[in-house]
């Protein structure tokens, strides 16, 4: 396409298109049209569709108020002549990172927020947003400008040719670098990169990277055969799920220091991205967060014995009073557990916190009564005491999970 035909400045009217069998109006504009044409048909709805995007950005943010306008800057300036915009996908940042994007997208039209309420993370943040655009092309890069925006138009660039879906930005091959890293995150870094190996199906040189470009359809491909929208490594979700090889680039780039904030690295991602590749191996047949719950309920079983053991053997209290106490300190430290690791994305806080644990307790005391039902019948009836006591287990873990899910950690 001619460099003058993707510059938005070189538009002028608009240009209507009256669609009467279907009875819509469909506006193409390269900026959003509001209230454009008086409704001539008794429509509720005037559909507005901007055909001259060509590339969306997506930008997942969280506490990054201090980056926004230097990354809408960069990005400006290295992509002159291509149709863009940069979507900010906002997890409720509480420093006003939404606030700023809004007001900064009420002057540049090409800028836009996406703010998500009750939920987090990265990997689903950027599958929202690229799911949003329009454009044929969506790249994702990391708003701390810890990612080399000028790679994007050699990007976009070899997307145009039609036999890539995917680019990806590198580290690990010449020309690339990690930058000022400390030896100890390089090492892990390359630990991470090994351990992909077990669910990735290419030979990336860099399959942590968060920093790429696709083709739209060859995305949505992937999103529709089952990410999974786990922590931060989104690139290796994508490769992943992919229900055909995805055809890849890779382009060199160096991984700078962050322009501003503080780095959201912690002992966290390290759990969710174990999670992902628990789930890219085996979510298909047994759901992940069961698994990690089933993992959090055995602790909670020591938990139980190490309370009761203190207060029955040690305190001497009677059995009933330490069974009790221990029953309900174990099914605390679940719950905490639980909305730590478990539902770390929908994470509850302040009231929410008292309101969860209230209806987890009660949840897993039903579970509980089912729990014995179970084992007893089972046992009643001539089956072995330990089967009996496993399907007893069982029942109740299925029943805690299911239930804890809807009403203690309500799903957006």
């Amino acid at each position: 396409m001619p460099t003058h035909l993707r510059n938005p400045s070189t538009y002028h009217p608009l240009i209507f298109i009256l669609l009467l069998r279907y009875n819509v109006i469909i506006c193409f504009n390269i900026r959003p049209v509001v209230n454009a044409v008086p409704n001539l048909f008794g429509q509720k709805y005037i559909h507005a569709i901007d055909i001259m995007i060509e590339l969306s950005i997506i930008a997942p943010t969280f506490n990054e108020v201090d980056n926004v306008a230097e990354l809408i800057k960069r990005i400006d300036n290295c992509l002159q002549g291509v149709a863009w915009e940069l979507i900010f996908v906002d997890d409720n940042s509480p420093d006003g990172t939404a606030d700023r994007v809004r007001q900064i997208s009420r002057t540049d039209p090409r800028v836009r927020c996406m703010l998500r309420i009750g939920r987090r993370g990265l990997s689903s943040a950027s599958i929202e947003g690229m799911l949003s655009s329009a454009a044929p092309f969506v790249a994702v890069i990391d708003a701390d400008l810890q990612h080399d925006e000028s790679v994007l138009l050699n990007m976009l660039e070899i997307l145009r040719q039609g036999d890539t879906d995917i680019v990806v930005g590198s580290r690990y091959m010449a020309g690339g670098g990690v930058g000022q890293w400390e030896k100890s995150r390089a090492q892990v870094s390359h630990f991470a990169t090994r351990l992909s190996r077990l669910a990735l199906k290419a030979e990336l040189s860099d399959p942590m990277s968060g920093f790429f470009m696709m083709r739209y359809d060859a995305m949505l491909r992937c999103v529709r055969a089952g990410v999974s929208g786990i922590g931060f490594k989104i690139l290796l979700d994508l490769f992943a799920s992919s229900p055909q090889p995805l055809r890849f680039r890779e382009v060199p780039y160096t991984f700078r220091d962050r322009f501003a904030g503080a780095s959201k690295l912690d002992m966290m991602v390290a759990w969710e991205y174990l999670m992902l590749l628990l789930d890219k191996l085996m979510g298909h047949t047994v759901p992940v967060r069961f698994i990690t719950y089933s993992l959090v309920g055995g602790f909670g079983v020591i938990v139980h014995l190490i309370v009761l053991t203190i207060l029955y053997r040690g305190i001497q209290f009677s059995f009933l009073t330490g069974q009790v106490a221990a029953t309900l300190l174990a099914m605390t430290s679940n719950f905490a557990l639980n909305n730590m690791l478990t539902y770390r994305d929908m994470r509850l806080r302040g009231w929410g916190l008292i309101r969860g644990w209230l209806l987890f307790v009660l949840v897993c005391s039903v579970g509980a009564v089912a729990n014995v039902g179970i084992a007893s019948f089972l046992f009643e009836h001539r089956t072995f005491w330990i089967t009996s006591a496993l399907a007893g287990v069982l029942v109740g873990a299925v029943w805690n999970y299911a239930v804890t899910a809807v009403y203690s950690w309500r799903k957006p």
